[in-house]
């Protein structure tokens, strides 16, 4: 940019009182300084601890083995024959991989759902394939069962040292409600499984069930039950569960909340409410370090995020909130928190399709929030800008491993939910953000977020939560 001044030396910056330089320099000129401190911290660590964790970083073998991009090329099939009269009335589009994806009858289904042959299966893993993790591929638990946890959350137990995966039971025939209604299958429930390692997981059973009788209870089967999540509250020594509630129609749009005793349930259901009294679809929790957990959910016919803090007991919302990312129409949010700062993944709005994630982060869980970027890297610019053909779900931290995550995405299958796959994959923080900044103008130095994607990576044997790491293979 060209910068015209009006003094009459523009080659000197002489700020004595009969100057006549304008406040334009001075301002630029702080500018070009604060680009430079900018610059400058990019590249230096601040302090001996940032130093030392970027030479582990750099250093760490695991590291660059996640960070290695793996490539896909997927063709897309020839279109299908059609009459002459067929193809005069209607000339046919050229397909596009997602249309491939959403069709169930294409000829490449196989590579975004693989059938039962390759399903991975943790009781009969053999030493080329334990703990492997296979993004789209059938998960079975320990009894030889596809697992149905989809929309999901992790719970880590501190009192038995276990992981506990929940999420939402979909195991029933898809159907549409009405000629213009999303695919669903009736509410069966909240299912749990447990695992020590994140890899073997044991079904708990239904931890939350449908009614089956009461038309107008907010757990009848013809309704909607989403995305749960579990947090163990210390003060009241109860398991809280948050969910998204709502009608065949998404016209109720309202957070439940149920409680138990143990993890493994029974969870008793309380009630639902529209929090804040806005709107509320899809929703998460996050617990900070303090142990205030906050509600982030979808609002606004899904415009906008909104954010605030829950009473002590969990139970409630308080009369804090914030709307963030206002008018961007994002939903499915999962958030972490690294080195103080807070991140966010989230999607897009186009129903049971794929579409770009963004990553987001704040110096302040209320906000500001920034979008930092798509984290999505790997696979091919198809994978890209469908998050490798999934939906964001929860971020889980991986212990022993600085600055690692794992990602957990589902892959949603519209014409047999059921059938939906869960995509797990390492999740980097660490670089510059590669998109400029939307509101701050503090320069703050948020890290880049990355989402790697593997055919197939997986966890050294007898991981436990005090010595987790991840290797490549």
């Amino acid at each position: 940019m060209r910068i015209q001044h009006k003094c009459k030396k523009p080659t000197s910056f002489n700020c004595n009182a009969g100057s006549r330089c304008t406040a334009t320099a001075v301002v630029w000129s702080l500018v070009g300084f604060l680009l430079f401190l900018h610059l400058y911290y990019l590249i230096i660590p601040r302090d001996g601890v940032g130093r030392e964790l970027q030479v582990r970083m750099g250093h760490h073998p695991v590291i660059h083995e996640l960070e290695e991009v793996e490539e896909e090329n997927v063709q897309i099939p020839p279109p299908r024959k059609r009459s002459p009269r067929a193809v005069k009335r209607k000339p046919k589009k050229p397909n596009t991989l997602i249309d491939e994806f959403l069709d169930e009858n294409s000829q490449i289904r196989h590579l975004f759902f693989p059938d039962m042959k390759t399903a991975i299966d943790p009781m009969n893993g053999n030493g080329n394939d334990s703990f492997h993790y296979y993004p789209g591929k059938i998960w079975l638990d320990t009894e030889g069962n596809p697992i149905q946890a989809h929309g999901g959350g992790i719970l880590y137990d501190h009192k038995s040292r276990t992981y506990y995966w929940y999420g939402e039971y979909k195991d029933g025939p898809t159907y549409h409600a009405h000629k213009k209604g999303a695919a669903r299958v009736d509410i069966i429930g909240v299912g749990c499984y447990s695992s020590k390692d994140l890899w073997t997981w044991k079904n708990e059973g239904i931890v939350l069930a449908a009614e089956e009788q009461n038309e107008t209870h907010d757990l009848h089967k013809s309704n909607v039950l989403e995305r749960p999540k579990v947090i163990y509250n210390q003060k009241t020594a109860k398991y809280v569960m948050w969910m998204h509630i709502d009608d065949v129609n998404y016209t109720k749009a309202a957070v439940g909340i149920a409680i138990s005793d143990y993890p493994t349930g029974p969870f008793d259901y309380l009630y639902s409410k529209r929090p804040h009294g806005f709107d509320s679809r899809d929703m998460t929790l996050f617990k900070d370090d303090d142990g205030v957990v906050y509600l982030i959910y979808s609002s606004e016919d899904n415009s906008e995020l909104h954010i605030g803090p829950l009473t002590e007991d969990y139970l409630y919302v308080t009369d804090v909130v914030r709307s963030i990312l206002v008018g961007q129409h994002r939903e499915a949010p999962a958030l972490f928190k690294h080195q103080g700062t807070y991140y966010m993944i989230t999607s897009g709005c186009t129903g049971w399709a794929p579409n770009e994630a963004l990553a987001h982060a704040a110096e302040s869980i209320m906000g500001p929030w920034e979008t930092v970027g798509n984290p999505c890297i790997g696979g091919n610019k198809i994978f890209r800008l469908t998050t490798f053909f999934s939906q964001s779900t929860y971020v889980i931290p991986l212990p022993g491993l600085p600055d690692s995550y794992i990602f957990m995405a589902d892959r949603w299958n519209p014409a047999d939910l059921r059938n939906s796959r869960y995509v797990w994959l390492p999740l980097i923080v660490g670089g510059p953000v590669d998109r400029p900044l939307d509101y701050n103008f503090g320069f703050p130095l948020w890290s880049r977020v990355s989402i790697y994607w593997h055919r197939k990576w997986r966890l050294p044997p007898r991981a436990v939560p005090v010595n987790f790491l991840v290797l490549l293979v």
